[in-house]
């Protein structure tokens, strides 16, 4: 069910279990990517809702939420994480995608004693921004737009999960798909990752071309104990390219942790 919490004046959205939270479940938080929306982990949270206890947040500037959005992944950092606390999760897995994942990555060296562990999903310690996508958002989005696709999704998935994401980005503020992608092009926590003390699953596409594989690997060679999921045949969307394969993957994680 979707429900609104307004944060220093600022409505934000999040889909949570249909009837709330139940007592002595984990939590799980999901958060999209680039230009994206709570439904990005639309086969993530209804096929997880009856185990645990979800969210799946619009950020600010997205999907149903208010605000404009922002430029620097911590300030996004600050949102989830008065998110979390309004809704009353305690010690959440903090699951990312992307934009999302890069928003995971930084809240668990800042603040990791917050979550219980961080899926980072299609991400990298950097995250550098085809220039181009940058210089057209404002001017021509559906070349922008085209270009996404055809790097995002793999080509055995595009005719399934091309639409979805076609018809979400030709929504979203072009000032806010830019502040994102801003955000990700100037993201580098290469000398930070290694501080993250708290569980780590590090889930990517084997045919990821916007964060290929190696980047992932070197994020859990980077954290102490971190688990690597490379899942076949899926690109950079690969929860909604490969959702059984992926939920499979996250809760076993989830269940394993303490």
């Amino acid at each position: 069910m979707i429900r609104e919490i307004v944060l220093d004046g600022t409505s934000i959205v999040c889909w949570v279990n249909d009837g709330g939270f139940a007592e002595g479940r984990k939590g799980i938080v999901f958060v999209h990517g680039s230009g994206g929306d709570h439904t990005a982990w639309e086969s993530q949270y209804m096929a997880l809702q009856g185990e645990f206890n979800v969210a799946s947040v619009n950020l600010p500037g997205h999907g149903l939420s208010g605000g404009a959005g922002e430029r620097e992944v911590m300030r996004y950092v600050e949102w989830v994480k008065k998110t979390v606390g309004a809704l009353g999760l305690r010690g959440p897995v903090l699951v990312g995608h992307s934009l999302g994942a890069a928003i995971s990555m930084n809240f668990a060296i800042h603040e990791g004693y917050l979550l219980s562990a961080i899926v980072p999903v299609g991400s990298g310690v950097k995250m550098p921004v085809n220039s181009m996508l940058l210089e057209k958002i404002h001017t021509d989005l559906p070349s922008v737009i085209s270009m996404v696709l055809k790097f995002a999704v793999s080509k055995a998935n595009r005719e399934s999960v091309g639409p979805y994401l076609q018809e979400g980005l030709a929504k979203v503020n072009p000032d806010v798909f830019y502040g994102d992608l801003a955000a990700c092009d100037r993201m580098d926590i290469a000398d930070q990752v290694g501080s993250i003390t708290i569980p780590a699953l590090v889930v990517c596409g084997d045919e990821d071309k916007m964060t290929p594989p190696e980047l992932s690997r070197f994020i859990a060679d980077a954290v102490p104990g971190a688990r690597l999921a490379l899942i076949e045949g899926a690109g950079h969307y690969v929860m909604r390219e490969k959702p059984d394969e992926f939920n499979l993957v996250l809760a076993d994680f989830v269940r394993q942790l303490p």
